[in-house]
């Protein structure tokens, strides 16, 4: 059954990991898992943060990073899968993204992820946050998907 915008929201907002999706260089796309921390106000947009964090890379000036400011229209995929299949649901948050490297939308996020990840709270967010601004909802769950 598809999916309603509030349907699509709850179901993010209790997701623990998403799928980001942005556009290379060569037109190609890119996908990569990201923690992520969504807020919903009413009569305002709906919005995802997500940082680049301490775990191990060879650079903080990731490729996602130049990608988002190059193309900033990205989408977010959150799906939960069971081998039950009356269980499974996908959201996509179609959106436009922003690198924040400072200021009080960056900082608003990076609390957003360390109230939701004990990661976080351990090692707060240092480096860019992604502020994800949704344009368009749409999902899907089985009938039977709580």
């Amino acid at each position: 059954m598809r999916l309603t915008d509030q349907q699509c929201r709850v179901r993010l907002a209790g997701a623990r990991v998403a799928r980001l999706a942005t556009i290379a260089e060569d037109g190609s796309p890119r996908l990569v898992p990201i923690t992520f921390a969504f807020v919903h106000e009413v009569g305002a947009s709906d919005v995802v943060f997500s940082a680049v964090d301490h775990k191990p890379k060879s650079t903080t000036a990731l490729a996602r990073l130049r990608r988002i400011r190059q193309e900033p229209r990205v989408a977010l995929l959150a799906d939960d899968y069971s081998e039950d299949w009356t269980q499974l649901w996908w959201v996509r948050a179609d959106a436009r993204a922003q690198v924040l490297t400072a200021g009080p939308d960056r900082d608003f996020g990076a609390s957003l992820l360390q109230a939701k990840y004990e990661q976080y709270r351990e090692r707060p967010p240092q480096h860019a946050v992604i502020r994800f601004a949704v344009d368009r909802w749409s999902g899907w769950a089985a009938a039977d998907a709580g």
